[in-house]
């Protein structure tokens, strides 16, 4: 919602600003500067970034008012955590062989859909589950492994905010081009136009220019803002999961792992103590 009431606020301080003065809505309704302006900023995006990059932006792009990491999936993570390792300990690491095989059939991850439809995240915990069945690693060895796979995580995760940054960077530029082409149509007209016509034509030119500058500041750099924060939730997220699992790794019993885990997660969602213990108990 807030998301939404800020996309207001910029559209109304705008264009209210802009009527109050004097201007008029139709002067800067220019289709053909938008098509050059957000055309060629989206082909330079797709040249700058691969296949996936892309897609994982146009749909991030299209939730950007909802977002998926919220104080329900953190005590999910937290709960499934808390079933696998408790059943790892009252009947042995063997018995939980079964559940991350095949995660989809298993009774405890099925009762989670949203880490289930989340691949990378359940493959994420199965690996380091299988790794602990082993029981070949030291715990400081445990924690070092998932270190260095977190830090390819964060560039992963790290790099559509980034991407998109490099499209606001550059949206003022594409709005001068658009300037540009717009006076050398106007420039074509010269001795042949009537000066009222060549006027509209100025001020169509220079709405690029506006335009640029509007959706690089308005728009796209808080969309860029928005996925770089996304990024950090998710990794928060996993980093809670190495926490969680490296205690359980060190002896610790499950009921005082997950809350390593919790003590990790961002405070914007945390769940605190009691709820996190009411949800593991099933209270």
């Amino acid at each position: 919602m807030i998301k939404i009431v800020g996309i207001l606020v910029v559209f109304g301080s705008v264009l209210g600003g802009y009527v109050l003065s004097g201007g008029q809505i139709a002067a800067i309704i220019q289709p053909f500067e938008v098509l050059i302006i957000l055309g060629a900023a989206f082909g330079a995006f797709m040249q700058a970034n691969p296949n996936k990059t892309v897609s994982h932006v146009v749909k991030k792009s299209l939730q950007m008012f909802g977002t998926r990491i919220n104080k329900t999936l953190y005590l999910d993570v937290l709960k499934m955590l808390y079933e696998v390792l408790n059943k790892s300990r009252r009947e042995g690491m063997m018995a939980i062989e079964s559940d991350i095989e095949d995660p989809a059939a298993s009774a405890i991850f099925s009762k989670y859909p949203a880490i289930l439809k989340d691949q990378r995240m359940t493959e994420f915990v199965c690996d380091y589950l299988r790794i602990m069945s082993t029981g070949n690693m030291a715990p400081h060895e445990f924690e070092g492994l998932f270190d260095m796979e977190l830090d390819s995580l964060k560039s992963e995760l790290e790099h559509p905010g980034h991407a998109v940054h490099q499209v606001a960077d550059g949206l003022p530029g594409f709005g001068i081009v658009a300037a540009v082409l717009g006076i050398v149509v106007t420039m074509a007209m010269l001795g042949e136009a009537e000066q009222n016509e060549i006027g509209r034509h100025v001020g169509a030119a220079l709405v690029g220019t506006f335009l640029g500058i509007l959706a690089s500041y308005g728009f796209v750099g808080p969309l860029a803002a928005s996925l770089d924060y996304d990024g950090k939730q998710e990794l928060n997220l996993y980093e809670a999961i190495k926490a969680t699992l490296v205690a359980s790794a060190s002896g610790l019993p499950p009921s005082l792992a997950v809350e390593f885990g919790r003590k990790v997660l961002l405070p914007a969602n945390r769940p605190n103590f009691i709820e996190l213990e009411q949800a593991v108990r099933g209270g």
